[in-house]
């Protein structure tokens, strides 16, 4: 298959493999943050922690958007569910994501109408063929989905359908990074840049990390070898003293972004002065709300929410996991109390979590249908 056999081919990620361990300064210890969680199931779930030397630690960063939502947004789109001929919609991988009272799903189970829906399009779909009621899609993500719900909404308002909206959670990467970046107890040599925002908001963006926190970051694809090579790129930066933006998933991000995407962005969002990030705080700038134009349409002007704030249960160390500041097994719910059949902590539940992939694939000790010929000097 095109663009994904050329990426897993054992014999030239051997070749990586030996070609990451000869620039890698032994005396040096690298500490490389994969922004997005689909890396770190990547890494996981192709044993790629194992192939890199030990010096080279990788940080698992606040990409996953399921993640980073604060347990109080669930409560307020699950009160929206509870409101009389509300159809509550979203994407599987927030069904069961644990609020005060229950999962999405655990409240479906109680009588709430909750749906699984595949895109926003489909929950506007469902509020034509349910025109006595009102369908609420609950919409997540970072700059990847929200194009795809901007086009709904205009398109809700361009037929005229009033009984569908939305509950906007969109977050933007940019101001999560220049969190992580000033936290106090964060040591960051270089990022591994995430790939599926970038294929709508470019390389551009990240132009600051280098420039003025001296820090390498490498737009990685996901494959293992388009990890690897990424990997590469920030040593020979490093070994060079150099720090840039560079661009591995070329074959896919634009250096400018999608302009199409980004202008119906524009068109339907706005950004937030702040946003609550699990276990980071407010973050300011970091979201995006709708605009006036299309507030017919946002669910948080057409009902009352409660605006709850709750943190996470003690035990749960979801924040410090995020910030990469734990590893997810340092966690002392993980494995026990907090497993994918019975998740405590977003990071469990979502597709994209890195405590998921942790115990998912961590003891898989080889990549995942590919033999990895020796490295030179190995037997």
């Amino acid at each position: 298959m095109k663009f994904v056999d050329e990426f897993r081919d054992a014999a030239v990620i051997g070749k990586a493999v030996e070609e990451i361990r000869r620039l890698a300064d032994s005396g040096r210890h690298y500490r490389f943050m994969e922004v997005c969680g689909g890396h770190t199931h990547a890494i996981y779930r192709f044993g790629l922690k194992d192939l890199l030397p030990e010096n080279i630690e990788l940080i698992h960063g606040p990409g996953c958007p399921v993640c980073v939502l604060p347990m109080g947004r669930i409560d307020d789109g699950l009160a929206i569910a509870q409101e009389a001929g509300v159809i509550f919609t979203a994407f599987g991988d927030m069904m069961r994501v644990p609020g005060t009272h229950g999962s999405p799903l655990e409240h479906k189970a109680r009588g709430v109408d909750v749906r699984i829906v595949y895109s926003p399009a489909d929950a506007l779909r469902l509020a034509e063929l349910n025109p006595d009621r009102h369908v609420m899609f609950f919409a997540i993500g970072f700059e990847t989905t929200a194009p795809s719900t901007a086009l709904t909404l205009m398109r809700a308002k361009a037929r005229g359908i009033r009984n569908f909206s939305v509950f906007c959670n969109h977050v933007t990467i940019i101001p999560g990074i220049r969190a992580i970046l000033d936290s106090p107890d964060m040591r960051i040599d270089a990022f591994l840049g995430p790939g599926h925002v970038s294929t709508v908001i470019g390389c551009r963006p990240y132009e600051w990390i280098a420039r003025n926190e001296h820090k390498p970051i490498v737009v990685s694809g996901f494959e293992p070898l388009d990890i690897l090579q990424s990997v590469l790129m920030l040593l020979r930066q490093l070994g060079a003293g150099e720090a840039r933006v560079e661009n591995q998933y070329k074959r896919v991000t634009p250096w400018e972004g999608n302009r199409a995407a980004l202008r119906a962005i524009g068109e339907v969002f706005e950004l937030r002065n702040y946003f609550e990030w699990r276990g980071m705080g407010f973050i300011s700038q970091s979201a995006l709300r709708v605009r006036d134009s299309y507030a017919d349409w946002d669910a948080e002007r057409l009902f009352s929410v409660p605006g709850i704030r709750v943190t996470d249960p003690k035990a749960a160390q979801c924040g410090e996991v995020l910030k990469g500041v734990l590893k997810p097994a340092q966690c002392k719910l993980f494995g026990n109390e907090c497993t994918p059949e019975h998740p405590v902590g977003a990071l469990m539940v979502s597709s994209e979590g890195s405590c998921a992939a942790y115990h998912n694939y961590e003891h898989r000790k080889s990549l995942t249908n590919i033999a990895v010929p020796a490295v030179k000097g190995e037997s």
